[in-house]
C-alpha cells in the first residue's frame, strides 16, 4: 500500500522534473539510477531514501524541503472555484504554467492582467 507522504513526494518530483523540462531518463542519469526507478518514485510505489532525495533535489536544483511543501494535510482545492484537488497532477495546468513562464516578462504581465479581467467577467 502506498504511503500518502511517498505519493506526495513523488508528485513533487514529477512536477519539478516536468517544470524544468527534464525527462525521467535525464533525471535518472543525473542521479545514477535507471529511469524505471524514477517512475516508481513518481508514483509513490517506491519510497525515496534521504540520500537519494538529496541527489534528486540537487539534480532538479531545489532544496530538499521542496518535496514536502503542501504536506500540512490541507486540501489544495479552492472552495467554489472548481480547481482540482491536486493541481500538480493536472497535465494541462502544468503545461499552461510552463508555457506562461516561457513568455517574456512584459508580455506575461499583460497576459496575466487579461486573465484576471476574463475571470472576473465569467
Amino acid at each position: 500500500m502506498k504511503h500518502p507522504v511517498d505519493v506526495h513526494v513523488g508528485k513533487r518530483i514529477r512536477h519539478r522534473r516536468w517544470m524544468v523540462g527534464m525527462t525521467q531518463q535525464q533525471l535518472a542519469e543525473k542521479v545514477g539510477i535507471k529511469f524505471q526507478q524514477i517512475q516508481k518514485y513518481e508514483t509513490g510505489m517506491n519510497r525515496v531514501s534521504a540520500s537519494r532525495l538529496w541527489d534528486i533535489a540537487d539534480a532538479l536544483d531545489v532544496p530538499v524541503s521542496f518535496f514536502f511543501e503542501g504536506l500540512d494535510g490541507k486540501s489544495a482545492e479552492v472552495a467554489g472555484q472548481g480547481m482540482p484537488d491536486d493541481l500538480l497532477s493536472d497535465k494541462e495546468a502544468l503545461e499552461l504554467v510552463r508555457s506562461y513562464y516561457a513568455i517574456p516578462e512584459n508580455q506575461r504581465r499583460r497576459l496575466f492582467e487579461l486573465a484576471r479581467v476574463l475571470s472576473d467577467v465569467a
